[in-house]
């Protein structure tokens, strides 16, 4: 992204920054934003208030009356992580826009580094916390795990998604919709449009206030919502397919269930009526009819969701075309 001069009323850079109870770290936060980015980018600072209850506000509202390049949003309760940042990406003006989290363990000094990786024609730049302060029990070992499990998921091999500090083009966020924990799932979601997806190392720095606001129940979060992801990203337009397939397979057991029932009836005149497996092939039968219509019912919501709202299958990267300069004959 190249420099801007100061008279330039739209901003080419957003930082979002999600925030929930860190009145100790905002006044260094802010002030190492400005000093990373100020006189390099015409920039805006957007910070997220996810329900805070000490003076995280107050302090947010001091930012943004001495300096017009902050603007500040306020949930009326916590909504968690991915809400906060969706509604920073929401509101934001930039053509880049910069994620980072507040509590002053994503270092802001990296964001320019992110920013012209971007210019190398990247639409995402992720940050590798390769050396994290961070405990080993609660947090390194679980966060390796479930990069581990999403990186072979997902297809997109990242050593870090739980990094907030991120570098998007404004295209990429444009038409993605977060829920539950989905915010580290974003490189995914986007390789899946067609995205180009970088990762680069950044620094990590312990906490040094404020409380960590995540532990070892977030990572079955991640779990339960890499199953979402994995959906959406391999069946969402052909829903039957997954669903299909589960009712063949039950289908071909309940046939191979059967026909064990008919081999003892025939070769050891066993009692078919108190035959466990005729009642598990019973149960198989009514499985796959379960599961094809679930398919069905899947494939009638997806067609109406893309048709009420008129969101194509595809995603377009660019148009080339002229324009028809022949004139009547």
């Amino acid at each position: 992204m190249t420099k801007t001069t100061n008279d330039t009323k739209q901003p080419q850079l957003s930082v979002v920054v999600p925030l929930l109870d860190e009145e100790d770290n905002l006044p260094s936060l802010y002030e190492q934003i400005t000093r990373s980015l100020a006189g390099r980018y015409e920039y805006e600072v957007i910070f997220i208030d996810d329900g805070s209850t000490d003076r995280s506000f107050e302090i947010l509202k001091g930012f943004q009356a001495s300096d017009p390049r902050v603007r500040v949003i306020r949930f009326r309760r916590n909504f968690g992580q991915t809400a906060a940042l969706s509604a920073g990406f929401a509101h934001s003006k930039g053509e880049v826009v910069v994620a980072l989290d507040a509590d002053l363990q994503n270092d802001p000094a990296d964001i320019p580094m992110l920013v012209s990786k971007l210019d190398e024609g990247y639409d995402v730049v992720s940050g590798w916390r390769k050396k994290r302060h961070d405990h080993a029990l609660k947090r390194l070992l679980p966060s390796k795990m479930a990069n581990w499990l999403i990186s072979r998921s997902t297809g997109v091999r990242l050593h870090d998604y739980g990094c907030t500090l991120k570098a998007y083009r404004r295209e990429v966020l444009a038409e993605m919709r977060l829920y539950g924990e989905m915010h580290r799932f974003i490189p995914a979601l986007a390789s899946w449009s067609g995205a180009k997806i970088t990762e680069c190392v950044v620094n990590h720095r312990p906490r040094t206030a404020g409380k960590a606001k995540y532990g070892l129940a977030r990572t079955l979060k991640v779990v339960l919502d890499l199953m979402t992801v994995k959906f959406l990203g391999s069946f969402s337009t052909k829903p039957i397919y997954i669903f299909g397939g589960l009712g063949l397979f039950t289908a071909l057991l309940a046939i191979l269930f059967g026909c064990m029932v008919i081999y003892q009836k025939l070769t050891r005149n066993t009692d078919m009526s108190g035959n466990p497996l005729l009642l598990l092939s019973a149960v198989l039968v009514i499985t796959t009819i379960q599961f094809i219509l679930m398919g069905l019912i899947a494939e009638l919501l997806v067609r109406t969701y893309h048709e009420s709202q008129n969101r194509p299958t595809y995603v377009i990267r660019e148009v080339l075309e002229s324009s028809d300069k022949h004139g009547d004959a």
